[in-house]
């Protein structure tokens, strides 16, 4: 669960490192020997990964985000100025510039279920992706040989696997399930219209 010192009425808007969070994820959905362990996420095993909690809320066309998962490294058109802040502030969280940056929003995760934030977690995991190559085949690293990571967008393969393990209502992909079944309709996709990722890459 998020820190208090987040989550009570007078704290202060902030980002919190989760290191707890990123040791649970691991064991349950990445390692092999997990208690929901998913193949899906095995190139994450060699990994960095780190978590924030956050209580700032946020929103993108008018939809609330909840989770979101980004590349560790500061990219963009921030100069070399902006990119070293960038970096140090990471360094501070972690102490060192993670593969994968998962941020989740604090008062949500507070509010729904269980089933409900495995299923928000494991999205996010789905787009912490290792790199293919023309083929589809996985790339790595020639000097290291450990997986090459990107972000994934959002996709059917998502889609499959969180409601495979969670079920249509946990994933908040009911109405999307009801629509192929009902036939040819637009569904309201909550948990990818709340994800920060799914919406920059909608933009």
């Amino acid at each position: 669960m998020p820190p208090e010192s987040i989550t009570s009425i007078d704290a202060k808007i902030c980002f919190a490192p989760a290191p707890e969070l990123v040791e649970w994820a691991m064991a349950t959905f990445i390692e092999d020997d997990g208690e929901l362990h998913n193949p899906d996420h095995f190139h994450l095993q060699s990994a960095s990964i780190g978590m924030l909690w956050t209580n700032v809320s946020n929103s993108r066309k008018g939809r609330r985000i909840v989770g979101q998962c980004e590349e560790g490294q500061p990219s963009g058109m921030m100069g070399k100025w902006g990119k070293a802040r960038a970096e140090e502030q990471i360094v501070g969280w972690f102490g060192h510039v993670p593969n994968f940056i998962l941020t989740f929003e604090a008062e949500y995760a507070m509010s729904c279920s269980d089933a409900e934030f495995c299923a928000l977690v494991e999205h996010e995991l789905y787009h912490a992706a290792q790199e293919t190559d023309p083929f589809g085949a996985p790339k790595f690293h020639k000097s290291t040989g450990l997986p090459a990571f990107t972000l994934r967008e959002h996709d059917i393969e998502e889609f499959i696997g969180v409601v495979r393990r969670y079920g249509a209502d946990a994933s908040h992909v009911r109405a999307l399930v009801d629509a192929g079944n009902a036939g040819p309709e637009i569904a309201n996709v909550r948990i990818a219209h709340a994800c920060g990722t799914c919406q920059l890459h909608a933009a």
